[in-house]
């Protein structure tokens, strides 16, 4: 009895000593104070508890990929120079009318935010819902001549997923050089049958994983978000769309679903790519062959990619939907499956709603993620009482990540309003500066707002007790949802 509480006392002192050493990695490590305060308390407090999930989900930046981005060929070395030079844009290289409404100092300072200029002489539309984003997608992998590249980050081996897998053979069959981006965890129920048929195809299939660096092996979070299709560099789509029945309203309990996502032509879309020929290095230390950067396509639509993860120096995402929020003067609209925002975000929305600047959150009425969606409702109370109107869409899910800046400028991806895609996920986003299109987005957005109820000030005081302290817990978890 005595021997075996001497080793039950060994193995608690152990796991306090570790838990000292984790929390003072985690102070020296975690970006935000708040994060950091957490983990140090809660492993020296708890050690045995914590260890486990601060293994998995502790670490807050990502290794190696930058290292990867340096020791890529000449060939990408050069390609990636010639998209990202000239950042110092002048007003005259761009469609001056939108760009001045917006500012140019924000266009600087996005450019730089993004480490890519502004493009001009492109052309996006709108493609709302699953019928038509998947319609176009599958019509454009068909007409391609030269190669396919294709990201996302859940694959279903559903009916949407089966007319993927026969798109993309079919065009290997024909000699089109195809690449599949699928992440690890995102779509870690993909069955094995369902890959190597691609590969037995002519499909190079790969994964993206944490793990080709020992400090991210175990790590959970640092999720590739992005949703990518590049057809022979001429055309290309990103948006909030995975591939999966859900996505078509195949899922009655999230039925009909809401998103949105964008077809890309012009001059950006070698910008799309090159954030695709990336995360391709990252997993697999080789190339996709793609063509030469290609002319305006005839359109006057002004362009920035922003692909924001976690081995970026700065907080790209974060620092870009603080931007969008500053730069607003008469409006700012969001959509957001998610509302887990920070105090940066917060802090910009109200000094928003003090400039006189309509400002409007839409999200879910609906929840796929009960932790999530628990945290939402509180954040939204929140934000309510600070006079920023948050309106719940009433159909089904709604899933599409959408900005509106006043009637100039617009951003659709894959980034939502919370901390895993402000610091845990790479994600990207196109804005657009043009009028036109501001229009039709916001033509788009106010349909889905017509279809939506505001969050009352006074739901919080009626909500059941009991599931106010469930709001309040699940707003503890805000790091890593």
């Amino acid at each position: 009895m005595k021997l075996d509480w001497l080793h039950l006392g060994t193995l608690v002192a152990c796991a306090h000593i570790l838990g000292v050493i984790a929390a003072c990695h985690a102070i020296l490590h975690t970006r935000t104070s708040q994060g950091a305060i957490a983990w140090a308390v809660s492993l020296i407090a708890m050690p045995y508890l914590t260890l486990v999930p601060y293994l998995f989900l502790g670490y807050s930046r990502f290794e190696g990929y930058v290292d990867s981005r340096c020791a890529e060929y000449e060939s990408i070395q050069k390609q990636r120079l010639g998209l990202v030079t000239n950042i110092n844009i002048q007003s005259n290289t761009l469609n001056s009318i939108p760009v001045d409404r917006l500012g140019l100092q924000t266009i600087h300072a996005l450019s730089l935010l993004a480490r890519m200029p502004f493009s001009i002489g492109n052309h996006v539309r709108t493609l709302v819902n699953g019928e038509a984003t998947f319609a176009a997608i599958f019509n454009a992998i068909n007409s391609a001549r030269h190669y396919v590249l294709v990201q996302f980050f859940i694959i279903r081996a559903d009916m949407v997923g089966d007319m993927l897998r026969d798109a993309l053979l079919a065009k290997a069959a024909q000699g089109v050089q195809v690449h599949l981006l699928y992440d690890g965890i995102g779509s870690i129920d993909l069955p094995i049958a369902y890959i190597s048929a691609l590969r037995i195809g002519g499909v190079q299939v790969h994964a993206f994983t944490t793990n080709r660096r020992f400090v991210n092996r175990f790590q959970l979070n640092f999720r590739n978000h992005r949703k990518i299709v590049v057809v022979d560099g001429e055309c290309a789509f990103i948006g909030g769309h995975n591939i999966g029945i859900e996505y078509l309203g195949g899922k009655p309990s999230l039925s009909p679903w809401r998103d949105t996502h964008i077809e890309v032509r012009g001059p950006v879309v070698k910008q799309i790519e090159l954030v695709f020929v990336e995360d391709w290095f990252w997993a697999t230390q080789q190339l996709p062959c793609t063509t030469p950067s290609v002319q305006p396509h005839g359109g006057n639509m002004n362009c920035q990619v922003i692909a924001s993860g976690p081995a970026d120096r700065q907080e790209t995402c974060l620092l870009f939907f603080v931007a969008a929020i500053h730069a607003a003067r008469e409006r700012i609209w969001i959509t957001s499956p998610y509302l887990v925002p920070d105090e940066a975000i917060f802090a910009a929305l109200r000094i928003a709603v003090m400039r006189g600047v309509d400002v409007r959150l839409l999200i879910p009425s609906s929840r796929d993620h009960i932790v999530a969606f628990a945290a939402s409702r509180l954040y939204a109370h929140d934000m309510v009482h600070a006079g920023i109107q948050v309106f719940r869409y009433r159909p089904g899910f709604l899933h599409q990540k959408v900005v509106l800046i006043d009637c100039v400028a617009a951003a659709i991806g894959s980034a939502n309003l919370d901390n895993r895609s402000f610091r845990l996920n790479f994600e990207i986003m196109l804005l657009t500066v043009d009028f036109r299109f501001a229009t039709e987005v916001a033509a788009m957005l106010e349909a889905d707002f017509a279809l939506s109820d505001p969050v009352q000030a006074n739901e919080y005081a009626q909500t059941p007790a009991w599931q106010r302290i469930a709001m309040h817990v699940a707003r503890l978890f805000s790091p890593i949802l």
